[in-house]
């Protein structure tokens, strides 16, 4: 690996292919490609490779999901854009790659896979793998431009090294693998996929952050900002996609991997369904709560089953704090419904700084879900995150990443 730059400009004959982006798509792209015998370039900005890989999974890098199926955990225009590559490039074609490195690993829940130790493991297992492929890597390499030429395409490339800071150099390639990624974690990210779709006329589905805490509105962040710190189990329905798992309250609104599942699917201004009792049949519950133990107030029960500082905050609130012989029927359904069907709306998103990923990205109409190249532009592709394919919470991104890199470089 090599993070200098070369004081002359490289030419089309310099390089088979120039990967832009040593992230997870762009490392796998490069060393399944070298593996078949071409010259390849990765051309990275940032100071060191696989900087999203780094910080994924709290350091240990939920690095893919052994469940994970194409039809049912990945978000894009075209629904089935996904499917030949995840059927060509499983969970186990990646876990195996692990094995073979001797990483050990272990599953969480849900099927999904983090390394024991820590995720400089799965980029040390790229890195030795794009070099035993004979893949070139530069870092502090920035491409600024994408343009195609006669021949293939020239990229226009600013490097960050002191002896030539600001320089721009032209790279020259007959074939560009875009991998640059989405938007989310800005001081790392790189906008590069949405200006070379700007340049080049291509359709972009608009892009916003997914997998990202929501903000309290005005009212509720009255009510239960103080909260911060307090999970519970719980279901969180959007658009008719439910997801169970815990709700995390924060000082800013909601997080949990509850609420990072279901602003994938959430838009503004619309409500989420919150069911903070998804184990009870809430309306039996109660009137079992008043025949069993009338004299007890209802805050004492519901503290049973909710955590004690939620039920502190809802008490004069969501409900009148009475004992439960003087609940009638339609407080009891009232209180049923309020903590079954919370009707939770968000005033917003946390944005692209605490999102985990990017919702939309180039259209997939422009490429071939076969090869991923652009229809329009022979010898251009584009994989992983720059395209309008986003995955569930829990390796799910992860394996598409593997899997558009794997396919797209079996057709360089």
């Amino acid at each position: 690996m090599n993070g200098s730059s070369d004081a002359s400009p490289q030419t089309s004959s310099a390089f088979d292919v120039v990967v832009v982006g040593a992230g997870a798509s762009g490392l796998m792209c490069a060393i399944h490609a070298g593996r078949r015998g071409l010259k390849v370039l990765v051309l990275e900005k940032g100071p060191k490779p696989g900087l999203k890989i780094l910080v994924s999974g709290g350091g240990r890098c939920n690095f893919t999901n052994m469940w994970a199926e194409p039809t049912d955990h990945y978000l894009s225009a075209n629904e089935r854009f996904c499917i030949s590559a995840m059927r060509r490039y499983s969970p186990w074609d990646f876990i195996d790659m692990v094995n073979a490195h001797g990483i050990a690993y272990h599953e969480k829940k849900l099927g999904q896979l983090f390394c024991d130790h820590s995720a400089q493991d799965i980029v040390d297992m790229l890195l030795a793998e794009a070099a035993d492929a004979g893949v070139t890597v530069r870092l502090k390499h920035e491409v600024s431009r994408i343009q195609p030429i006669s021949g293939g395409y020239q990229l226009s490339v600013s490097t960050g090294n002191k002896d030539q800071a600001g320089q721009t150099q032209a790279f020259k390639s007959p074939s560009v693998v875009l991998a640059s990624g989405g938007l989310s974690l800005p001081k790392i990210a790189s906008d590069l996929a949405f200006r070379t779709a700007d340049a080049l006329q291509m359709a972009v589905v608009p892009p916003c952050p997914a997998l990202v805490p929501l903000t309290w509105n005005n009212s509720d962040r009255e009510l239960l900002a103080n909260l911060t710190g307090v999970a519970i189990d719980c279901e969180v329905t959007s658009r008719g996609q439910t997801f169970r798992e815990n709700l995390l309250f924060t000082h800013r609104g909601l997080s949990g991997p509850a609420i990072l599942q279901a602003s994938s699917y959430w838009a503004e201004g619309e409500s989420l369904s919150i069911n903070l009792l998804p184990d009870l049949q809430l309306p039996v519950w109660l009137q079992e709560q008043q025949s069993q133990r009338p004299r007890a107030q209802l805050s004492t029960v519901l503290k049973t089953v909710l955590p004690n500082r939620l039920v502190d905050a809802m008490a004069g609130q969501w409900f009148d704090d009475l004992s439960l012989a003087d609940l009638s029927t339609d407080q009891r359904l009232q209180l049923a419904s309020q903590l079954g069907q919370w009707a939770f709306k968000p005033g917003g998103t946390e944005g692209y700084r605490t999102a985990e990923v990017t919702l939309g990205g180039i259209s997939t109409d422009e490429f071939s879900s076969k090869t991923f190249e652009a229809r329009r532009y022979p010898r251009l592709f584009a994989i992983g995150e720059a395209l309008d394919v986003t995955g569930w919470l829990g390796g799910y991104n992860f394996q598409w990443a593997w899997a558009s890199g794997y396919c797209c470089a079996q057709h360089l």
